[in-house]
């Protein structure tokens, strides 16, 4: 069975419904930069576009993509199984009702699909009782499987105080939680001129930062049943584990330039509080991905495609798992045994 982890959602009437484009319009904070717009493609479907600075395009929504049908296709196009449905990036600035609209139309959406959608909640971070009786709501009522966050909202990462309220009742309720990039890290003026380095890089140094903040703060000593799953493999963590989790030397050194005492703290977070999405491994390459499974462990990466950002990377990370030197057992988690642990869902 082959478990999709990150397959994008939007409200199925975004275009049409007034009310619905409007929470997504106006939401977007100008005085930040973040210009939303609407525009056509050759074909003439509408799109709804972000731009920041004025003039880069950072994000492209297109009409028809995220239709329950487009959805279903692609899953048996590509041999997937079951996926699981995510609000890319906008979840950063949508106020609760609009959140309420968007997961009203993701849970039916899943009550169509035969069981093979499920979905994550979306709603502002920043606790408050009505924010709180709307989690609930989606886990209790509408069956939602996980919780999805921002990797930061405006200047500010999870590891902030601002968060602190949420964090503690999610730590209770003990649901995984789906740590989105953004289009952008909080410091950007250095990247946005190129076209690859705006819409990759960004969103790996965002997460990288993410992660980082999110383990050197020490929230998970607060919050230890917390289970962050990071989208882009956590900013290419891998790469940076070691590196930032020294050891003390043998030799006596003039003075210690970094820190070295909390080398074992830090690993134990990675080992339980912290996971990571693929998102669309094919674009990786072979050598990176299968490092990745080899510093990380195959029982903290799960399979996502980002689809429909572009349809191929559903089929084509499908294809280039089955292509990884890694065991079947190893491949076996990564495609539906860590999504079926972390989300409870039924093999």
């Amino acid at each position: 069975m082959i478990i999709d982890i990150n397959m994008h959602h939007l409200p199925e009437d975004l275009f049409t419904n007034e009310k619905v484009l409007d929470g997504f319009l106006s939401t977007a904070p100008r005085s930040f930069g973040e210009i939303a717009s609407l525009g056509t493609v050759e074909s003439g479907k509408r799109q709804l576009i972000l731009e920041k600075p004025k003039g880069y395009q950072n994000l492209n929504y297109v009409d028809g993509d995220y239709s329950l049908e487009a959805k279903l296709q692609a899953m048996d196009d590509a041999g997937v199984d079951k996926g699981i449905l995510r609000v890319p990036v906008w979840q950063e600035w949508l106020r609760l009702e609009t959140c309420k609209i968007v997961n009203d139309n993701a849970a039916e959406m899943c009550k169509k699909s035969g069981g093979r959608l499920y979905a994550n909640a979306v709603l502002p971070p920043w606790g408050g009782k009505e924010n709180l009786y709307e989690l609930e709501r989606c886990i209790k009522d509408l069956g939602m499987v996980g919780v999805q966050l921002a990797c930061h909202y405006g200047q500010l990462y999870l590891d902030d105080e601002a968060f602190k309220p949420y964090l503690k009742v999610l730590n209770e309720v003990n649901v995984p939680v789906v740590v989105h990039h953004t289009p952008l890290p909080v410091y950007w003026q250095s990247i946005y001129e190129y076209t690859n380095l705006r819409r990759e890089l960004g969103r790996i140094i965002d997460q990288a930062t993410a992660v980082g903040r999110e383990l050197f703060s020490g929230i998970f000593e607060e919050f230890p049943n917390l289970k962050f799953i990071h989208t882009m493999f956590g900013g290419n963590w891998f790469a940076n584990y070691h590196l930032l989790t020294p050891h003390k030397t043998k030799k006596k050194e003039a003075m210690l330039r970094l820190n070295t005492a909390e080398a074992e703290k830090i690993s134990g977070y990675l080992q339980n509080n912290i996971f990571f999405d693929m998102t669309h491994p094919a674009s990786w390459g072979k050598e990176e991905v299968e490092c990745a499974i080899k510093v990380c462990g195959a029982d903290h990466i799960l399979f996502g495609s980002s689809f429909p950002v572009f349809y191929g990377w559903m089929s084509d990370g499908v294809d280039f798992v089955k292509t990884l030197d890694i065991t079947e057992e190893e491949r076996k988690l990564i495609m539906n045994g860590n999504a079926c642990r972390l989300f409870k869902i039924e093999a």
